[in-house]
């Protein structure tokens, strides 16, 4: 049973240097805060979401029907993050659609929408935000910090920008920084979305419009990636749709309709996604992904990179997982043993792709539930 979850927020006047050498001010974190924070203020994990997620990491809302957190499986009362013993705080970030200040946004210098003047963020920029909102929460130093794929990246910014900030890191499907074929296929959906019609160079919002139809095919591009082979063959093989007509081959032959499940799976998923999400924080969030590269400063040596983190780590990975691959995963677990970090590691045989990070696999929530219940102290 879930609990109600309640939606925060904080303003923060000063400004925030970014690492693009511009900064912002007057934003707002939206955030939300599950279980209570102990007296040494010593229980708080931090939640750090992935590309279309958010601060609403778990819970319910009061009278909204299908409104679970996009990790409910794995956080609140008896679960493997169990709020009965930590203080858990997702953080919604900069630059995203869903509450924190955003594209979408005023920008307080000019009185007009950010649109595509939102200036560019990084990781290490949302993890420097998430640090300005613990300390007006008085958290001085977490019990662990905590995501998937993109929020795993964030985790592992997390200990090398504030090592002594974090006793615990749980990074899960996640990478050191992108390959080139994550990079082209996060190019080839921000092109689907820049060359919509509608986009007017990120100013759409001036004309009343959104650019769906790009929205639509970044989301399928992006929808295709998170799933297995095996995944993708079990649930819809090569199934047509009942609609299709009847003939000899069960084919219209036509270039335009949708004849195939799968087809017809993606359109739904692009033209949901298309309703809900802003085409300027795709481009934004993509980006990030793009940038970020913490061994870039040190010459492309990772383990140089992670000689700085000091706290303990557990790093999660799944094997049908081509987007962040297991061997990714063991890159960080290296460069952590050639500086004699204290890792765990596990690595789940699971058939669901990428996605896998978020469904529910007893044999994966186990892993973390042990981690928690004997190395992270409440």
């Amino acid at each position: 049973m879930s609990f109600l979850a309640t939606p925060q927020s904080m303003t923060f006047e000063a400004p925030l240097p970014l690492q693009s050498g511009a900064s912002i001010r007057d934003y707002t974190l939206a955030y939300e805060t599950y279980g209570t924070l102990n007296a040494e203020r010593s229980n708080a994990v931090l939640i750090c979401h992935a590309l279309n997620a958010s601060h609403h990491v778990a819970g319910v809302y009061e009278g909204q029907p299908r409104s679970e957190g996009w990790w409910d499986n794995m956080i609140g009362p008896g679960k493997s993050v169990d709020t009965d013993r930590y203080f858990v705080i997702g953080v919604n970030n900069l630059g995203s659609c869903f509450g924190s200040t955003g594209p979408m946004h005023v920008n307080p210098d000019t009185g007009r929408v950010y649109g595509a003047d939102f200036p560019v963020v990084t990781v290490e920029d949302w993890v420097n935000a998430q640090a300005r909102l613990l300390d007006a929460l008085g958290i001085r130093q977490l019990a662990a910090v905590m995501g998937g794929s993109l929020g795993g990246m964030q985790a592992l910014s997390w200990t090398l920008q504030y090592p002594d900030r974090m006793r615990h890191a749980v990074v899960v499907a996640s990478a050191p920084n992108l390959n080139a074929e994550n990079i082209a296929f996060n190019e080839v959906a921000r092109r689907a979305i820049v060359t919509d019609p509608d986009f007017h160079g990120g100013h759409f919002y001036e004309h009343n419009v959104v650019p769906k139809r790009g929205l639509r095919i970044a989301r399928m591009i992006g929808h295709i990636t998170y799933l297995s082979d095996d995944v993708m063959n079990e649930k819809f093989g090569r199934e047509l749709r009942e609609a299709v007509a009847d003939s000899a081959t069960g084919y219209r032959y036509s270039t335009q309709d949708v004849e195939f499940q799968i087809e017809s799976y993606l359109r739904y998923q692009g033209d949901k996604f298309s309703e809900y999400f802003d085409a300027n924080t795709y481009l934004l969030i993509t980006r990030a992904l793009d940038y970020f590269d913490p061994a870039r400063a040190h010459g492309g040596h990772l383990s140089a990179a992670l000689a700085q983190a000091q706290c303990r780590f557990l790093l999660v990975s799944f094997s049908t997982d081509w987007r962040f691959s297991p061997e990714r995963s063991r890159e960080i677990v290296k460069g952590l043993l050639d500086n004699r970090r204290d890792v765990s590691y596990a690595e789940i045989d699971a058939p669901h792709g990428h996605d896998a990070f978020l469904l529910e696999d007893p044999r994966y929530l186990d892993v973390v539930r042990a981690y928690f219940n004997h190395k992270v102290p409440a």
